[in-house]
């Protein structure tokens, strides 16, 4: 039998389990597989390390959306917004600004406003 591939990201995580861009791939399989909280865990310690991971704010934040849980999820943005810039990610802070002014300013998205 083959081993699937969270199975192969959680071996090669034993081997090395610094490896940033593995647990993020765990956090991503982890949230396909519905385990919301374990993956927004995972993303979470990845945007507070040093440096953080910028593409786990993101991905943390569209959990978060996700979830309803809009407030944590612009303070995620905007986390990102200035991590990314402090590493010269324009792209990617442009990205998270973005996702942020969809939420507007009272944390709906345009197709929750009523």
């Amino acid at each position: 039998m083959t081993a699937s591939r969270r199975e192969k990201i959680e071996t090669m995580l034993r081997e090395d389990p610094d490896d940033i861009f593995l647990r993020y791939s765990l956090a991503l399989e982890m949230e396909g597989a519905g385990e919301w909280e374990s993956s927004l865990d995972i993303l979470t310690a990845l945007s507070r390390g040093v440096p953080p991971y910028v593409p786990a704010f993101q991905m943390a934040a569209q959990h978060l959306v996700k979830q309803a849980r809009l407030a944590e999820a612009r303070a995620m943005l905007r986390a990102g917004i200035d991590a990314a810039r402090q590493q010269d990610k324009a792209h990617a802070a442009g990205e998270m600004g973005e996702l942020l002014m969809g939420l507007g300013e009272t944390g709906l998205g345009a197709a929750d406003a009523d």
